[in-house]
């Protein structure tokens, strides 16, 4: 499969002044084992970014904590800071050796973490920063206004929230316009249906992560087979077809260490589900 004759074809959403395609690319899969250190093959994990350029994707999602810090540096070596690229990361989440996801919110962190992520990213401006995960020991709004004041100072563009409730984002709202949030959403998982509910009525994006994870893609096998038997389709490009039918609002960002593996989810961008195959899959999962 070459990714001469590979497009992402799917439709666009706008963040800030900024059109983008909604199938776009979660840079997660690049680091190592658990998310820690550098990734086995850098020279692939480097193809990848570069491929994903290739096939038009221009929406790429990272977190200063992949890695941490790989992912970022990876970003920011492979391809730079293009014009016609939207380039996404997120701060509020600390690692250590034992792999764990430690939220930490405090202000002056998320100010020093900025900074790392500009110098990563060779970047001017962050295109859409995220808070990563609310932190249960630093207030919510104190956290979110200090997004809010990087985005006045100009060295964020965007800002979007990531894992939050309904009353989180509205709370949010109220000291930032949202661009984005970021919550755990795929076909069996419908846990964040009235957060979606939300940006659909306020055009907010929302970025499903996990949006074609394998158990939860087990969870429907026997359907989602049979539909993708009918198509000519894998598992995981029903998964993806249906997110993007789903709302106008998702913006899949489907990651990947493996060259072929994203051709074959931007090969997902090319399917048209029928109205009764997306209504079958809606109903699987509620």
């Amino acid at each position: 499969m070459s990714s001469e004759s590979i497009t992402n074809e799917s439709d666009t959403f706008d963040i800030g002044d900024t059109t983008i395609h909604r199938l776009g690319f979660g840079a997660m899969r690049l680091c190592g084992e658990e998310i820690i250190g550098p990734p086995e093959d850098g020279a692939t994990a480097r193809t990848v970014l570069e491929r994903a350029l290739e096939c038009g994707i221009d929406f790429i999602d990272t977190a200063d904590s992949y890695g941490p810090g790989v992912s970022e540096r990876l970003i920011g070596e492979s391809i730079g800071d293009p014009d016609d690229v939207l380039v996404a990361t997120k701060a509020g989440l600390l690692r250590n050796r034992e792999s764990d996801w430690i939220p930490h919110g405090e202000p002056d962190y998320i100010r020093n973490q900025v900074l790392t992520s500009l110098d990563r990213l060779r970047t001017d401006t962050i295109d859409l920063y995220q808070f990563h995960r609310p932190d249960p020991d630093t207030s919510f709004e104190d956290s979110i206004q200090t997004f809010a004041e990087l985005q006045d100072e100009g060295l964020v563009d965007q800002v979007g929230v990531s894992n939050v409730s309904v009353d989180q984002l509205e709370t949010a709202r109220e000291h930032v316009d949202v661009a984005t949030v970021q919550n755990r959403f795929n076909v069996d998982d419908r846990s964040n249906a009235d957060v979606l509910e939300v940006c659909e009525d306020n055009d907010i994006g929302f970025i499903p992560w996990a949006p074609i994870d394998a158990e939860d893609l087990d969870g429907h096998g026997d359907l989602i087979d049979e539909i993708a038997d009918d198509y000519d389709a894998t598992r995981r490009q029903i998964g993806l077809a249906w997110l993007l039918e789903r709302s106008d609002v998702i913006l899949p960002i489907p990651g990947t260490s493996d060259p072929e593996h994203l051709e074959s989810n931007v090969e997902a961008s090319k399917l048209s589900l029928a109205d009764e195959d997306v209504q079958r899959l809606t109903d699987a999962g509620e």
